[in-house]
């Protein structure tokens, strides 16, 4: 609903029609004169996943339970097999880095935080249920915005155990797009950053006006294989099984890549379509570290912030360090992400198997593609040539309707369009979606689907949820007990 809609009152229906009369003359003007002060009112009414809807009406028919996060050991953060003894020589240095906690200062080798950013460090958004994976249970954020004195207040949707979500916001105050990150806090009031003023975003604005996105951290495990599936190996099982994609309503394309015109194929849009180029794009956009591939800060407007040098995590050229000393730390942390293997299922049983027939059965795994392929690669060892993984992923964007829709269009991955996500690992995954918004994968099958509205189509998964919706009760449960074992 528009937040500046009158609401009518009164006895009768004149005195309605009156107030709404009135309300409206006030709207004009007050538009008016926000447009005379150089404001913009946003007026635009956007889906209420926007704002982090939660529950969904789910079905009678509909009786399967979640059981929860999958305990026992963790099936991830393990490293591929097959690695040389070099490669395997590096990884402590490799992993230290994912858990490094930047500061301010920098020596153009390491530090560099801010002045905006998300958090201080890799692991503390990639963490669960390892290194390298995504929200843990309790948010670490906390421990985090008001660090060395800083000045940092909590945006409302950050919440102790809720996902970590990074902010987008929509539209800019003149109507244009924006879909930009807009980071969550500044080192104001922190004891290094020498007097840094910059303030941070006015988030309760944004959001009573509808006009924010939230995303939550993707997990990174087995993506250095999935960065190697030959384009052509896409397009291929794009192309396959057609008549059954197209009972079942399911298009998708992929993101191309403006300048080379590969598939691109991370991000929730897929719009970024290297591990390294990742790797230090997020070092700029959520630590606000630049680096020899990002040499800008996301906000240099208060010149009292910019107290380093650019790159701040580059190069080391000092004579006799250490091999893995050598290059920046986006780099390091490119290579640990490279070298991380996929999930590991848990056993299988009677209902895990029925389940994965089930999961066939709704015409999920025409979008969860299960299987690839990996070509040969030149990193060594046994790694990853020729190599079967289980990713659960098209790597397509598809329409996911109004109610996932979130208004940005990246690259060619539009307002309502997402990368499906790989599905490998979500056994041990606490939140769902791209904003996080549910803990019950029961709940995020049904929010997959959506009816198509004056602004955005149906949902791709729209045949494919009311398929599950009409499995017996036991072939329901036995798919959530499938996707758990994952």
């Amino acid at each position: 609903m528009n937040p500046y809609q009158a609401k009518p009152s009164g006895p009768d229906a004149g005195e309605k029609k009156m107030t709404v009369s009135v309300a409206r003359t006030m709207i004009r003007v007050a538009v008016v004169a926000a447009m005379v002060a150089g404001c913009a009112l946003w007026l635009t009414s956007y889906p209420q996943s926007v704002l982090g809807a939660g529950s969904k009406a789910v079905p009678a028919a509909v009786t399967a339970v979640d059981p929860g996060v999958r305990q026992g050991a963790s099936g991830a953060g393990g490293f591929l097999k097959g690695m040389t003894s070099d490669q395997i020589a590096i990884l402590p240095q490799l992993t230290a880095e994912m858990s490094q906690a930047y500061g301010v200062p920098s020596d153009g080798t390491n530090g560099g935080l801010g002045p905006r950013f998300n958090s201080n460090s890799c692991v503390s958004c990639h963490s669960y249920p390892a290194v390298g994976g995504s929200s843990p249970p309790s948010n670490p954020l906390f421990g985090i915005y008001q660090l060395m004195g800083a000045t940092n207040t909590m945006p409302s949707f950050i919440t102790t155990t809720g996902p970590i979500l990074e902010a987008r916001f929509i539209t800019n105050q003149d109507g244009s797009p924006d879909g930009k990150v807009h980071q969550l806090f500044t080192i104001k009031g922190r004891t290094d950053s020498a007097g840094c003023g910059l303030a941070q975003p006015d988030f309760a604005t944004f959001i009573s006006h509808g006009n924010i996105a939230y995303r939550q951290p993707i997990p990174t495990f087995g993506d250095g294989e999935i960065e190697i599936i030959k384009n052509s190996d896409i397009i291929s099982n794009q192309n396959a099984n057609l008549t059954v994609k197209q009972t079942l309503g399911i298009t998708g394309h992929p993101n191309f890549s403006g300048n080379d015109g590969s598939i691109q194929r991370f991000g929730w849009k897929a719009q970024i379509r290297s591990v390294h180029i990742f790797a230090a794009q997020q070092y700029n956009v959520e630590m606000g570290v630049t680096n020899e591939t990002f040499q800008n800060e996301t906000d240099d407007s208060d010149t009292t912030c910019l107290t380093n040098p650019a790159p701040e995590s580059g190069t080391n050229f000092t004579p006799g360090i250490p091999f893995m000393s050598f290059p920046g730390g986006p780099e390091r942390a490119g290579e640990y992400i490279t070298f991380l293997a996929g999930p590991t299922p848990a056993p299988s049983s009677s209902s895990i198997k029925n389940g994965s027939t089930q999961f066939t059965n709704a015409g999920c795994i025409y979008c969860h593609t299960q299987q690839w392929t990996t070509p040969p690669s030149s990193l060594g060892g046994n790694i990853t040539g020729q190599k079967r993984i289980n990713v659960y992923s098209d790597l397509l964007v598809h329409h996911m309707g109004p109610n996932l829709a979130d208004g940005i269009t990246q690259g060619g991955a539009g307002p309502d369009e997402f990368r499906t996500a790989p599905l490998w690992g979500i056994g041990q995954r606490v939140f769902f979606l791209h904003d996080g918004r549910t803990s019950d994968i029961v709940q995020a099958i049904e929010q997959h689907s959506s009816s198509a509205n004056s602004k955005y189509p149906a949902s791709e998964a729209n045949t494919s949820v009311t398929n599950f919706n009409n499995l017996s009760s036991t072939n329901q449960q036995d798919l959530i007990n499938f996707l758990r074992s994952l």
